[in-house]
């Protein structure tokens, strides 16, 4: 294909994808997108059995991360079980995990749902910057409110990961061991494809010239003081001849359905080197000792991403359960809530949270 936009590694897994574009729809439809307003635009709508709670905290690192805390109105002076959810990577606490956290607090649990460092309402600069060290421990810091809550059972903590943190959900579990469960929904391993492609399939030579030009553009960062973006995130048009993936991550940031104005993956792009750690930093490597506390795999059957959930159970130790979700694509699992098992999702979280 000879038309071509470049998006990042992270959304897609791959290098390059090929779209094309229509400038002058896309600079209006980017101007009506900026009218939208950042406070209230959630993607759904809270439940009348939730109440929610802007919150504030920081991780070891001294960054201030944002998030929205889901708790069951009848909760009243109780302490019971939390969760703490993010993702997808590049998404916002008022897409997929916000859902995911009203959906569970009207499960009776304690939910928190954050944007990760240098993203959203999240502190953090420079902005749209990735890290497997960093992002793990977002979701320990997340570990470190709940704990102090006055309505959680700090003995009673699980985690939910979706999309790209479900891998840093894996690793934060790994190595938290006040993590007593942890469950992931269309799980990416942001360090194997940013280090492989996908499926594997970056060769030695490939690595080594991406290295080289990511390696050459921090001197380009370092001498305009900031971090270049990739020309472009996601298309405003579709051309139709995109991979089915493409039109699927269109479908969800770029509609009514998911767009969010401070979602990098709805209305922005990432920095050009975020990559450059994850390709030499393996989130996987110790999930083994997540061991004896349970895991729960979710992916869809047609899911693009499939095989990263696929190995990562391989991988794991008992106890550990995956579920492959029929007809279902990667973003089916972002909000379609007739889709997504919350009812095996409360399951596992009431009998391992105890």
């Amino acid at each position: 294909m000879k038309k071509f936009i470049l998006l990042t590694l992270f959304v897609l897994g791959a290098i390059t994808v090929t779209v094309s574009q229509n400038n002058t729809n896309r600079n209006k439809k980017l101007k009506n997108m900026e009218t939208i307003t950042t406070t209230d635009n959630y993607t759904f709508e809270l439940s009348e059995k939730v109440t929610r709670k802007k919150v504030h905290f920081k991780n070891r690192y001294g960054i201030t991360l944002v998030g929205d805390l889901y708790l069951p109105k009848d909760i009243q002076n109780t302490k019971v079980a939390a969760i703490a959810i993010s993702g997808p990577f590049g998404a916002v606490k008022e897409q997929s995990s916000g859902l995911y956290a009203n959906q569970m607090a009207q499960r009776g649990f304690v939910t928190l749902a954050f944007d990760a460092s240098y993203t959203g309402e999240s502190g953090g600069e420079p902005r749209h910057v990735a890290s497997p060290d960093i992002n793990t421990e977002d979701f320990s810091a997340a570990i470190d409110f709940l704990g102090l809550h006055e309505n959680v059972d700090r003995d009673k903590i699980g985690i939910i990961g979706i999309c790209g943190f479900g891998g840093f959900a894996l690793n934060a579990t790994a190595i938290d061991k006040r993590v007593k469960a942890v469950a992931t929904t269309s799980m990416y391993d942001m360090s194997r494809v940013s280090a492989k492609g996908y499926y594997d399939n970056m060769s030695a030579e490939e690595r080594t010239k991406l290295l080289e030009k990511l390696s050459l553009q921090r001197w380009e960062d370092a001498k305009n003081d900031k971090p270049a973006l990739t020309p472009n995130g996601l298309p405003n048009e579709l051309s139709g001849d995109e991979p089915q993936f493409v039109k699927d991550y269109y479908d969800y940031y770029k509609t009514d359905r998911g767009f969010h104005p401070r979602s990098i993956n709805s209305n922005s792009s990432w920095a050009i080197t975020s990559p450059i750690s994850l390709m030499n930093m393996p989130i996987m490597t110790y999930i083994e000792e997540i061991s004896p506390r349970p895991i729960l795999v979710i992916a869809g059957e047609k899911a693009h991403s499939r095989y990263f959930s696929e190995d990562a159970i391989k991988t794991a130790a008992e106890p550990k359960e995956l579920i492959i979700i029929p007809n279902t694509v990667h973003t089916d699992l972002y909000d379609k809530v007739d889709i997504i098992p919350f009812e095996k999702l409360t399951t596992f979280f009431t009998e391992n949270l105890k």
